[in-house]
């Protein structure tokens, strides 16, 4: 079985309303064609990936590609997990964290999309809390960072919501224009503290320690 050589297939994060995880080859056919049907109005541009530039075959192309890229490329010390979100069954979007060096450094850096048919919901804001809860509890980071377009509007207030400070300003190319960037840090001692994080559970951790390049005994949190 592939969990014999790759135990992260078997990596469960569970929300309330939501399941975190790898997809299997038919899932994640499914999810690229979420995002095939869009993940942003047409008038927006909140991600420097043109998504809404892109014809839905090479929207969905990119998010297969790019899975299979992080999986083969990754190692201990750099590695980056797509984990897609599943709402009633069917998958919704993507929830990434990414880490250099996770095992020294317990920082990680994270991204999201959302088919634009299920925005609105809270299912965002959700996704994140599920990954927050992975790195932070499970895995035992101390920082969490992320960052949005400064009119990104929703995604920034997902931020602030959940307690991210900010944390400097990105500058990035867009089109032959600057586009800046909001930075933020969560803290773990500022994770801790909120009272209205959802319940979370985690499974399937057991034997992916080597991968993350953490200490087979995870933090508690």
């Amino acid at each position: 079985m592939i969990m014999d050589h790759w135990p992260l297939y078997g990596l469960r994060v569970r929300t309330p309303r939501l399941e975190l995880r790898l997809p299997s080859e038919e899932e994640l056919a499914a999810v690229a064609g979420v995002a095939a049907d869009g993940v942003h109005r047409p008038e927006e541009r909140p991600f420097l990936t043109p998504w809404g530039e892109l014809p839905p075959a090479e929207r969905a192309r990119h998010v297969l590609q790019l899975h299979w890229s992080r999986l083969g490329r990754w190692t201990p010390g750099d590695w980056a997990l797509n984990l897609v979100a599943f709402h009633e069954g069917r998958p919704v979007g993507i929830q990434d964290v990414r880490a250099v060096d996770f095992g020294v450094r317990r920082e990680f850096v994270s991204g999201s999309w959302l088919g634009l048919g299920h925005q609105g919901r809270g299912l965002g804001t959700e996704m994140r809390e599920g990954m927050l809860h992975l790195a932070f509890a499970e895995l035992g980071a101390e920082s969490a960072t992320s960052l949005s377009f400064t009119d990104n509007h929703s995604s920034l207030a997902v931020s602030r919501k959940l307690g991210y400070r900010p944390d400097g300003i990105t500058r990035d190319v867009l089109h032959g224009k600057v586009v800046a960037s909001q930075r933020f840090r969560l803290s773990r001692a500022d994770w801790e503290r909120r009272t209205d994080r959802p319940e979370v559970t985690v499974t399937g951790l057991k034997g992916c320690e080597d991968l993350f390049g953490i200490a087979e005994e995870p933090r508690e949190g």
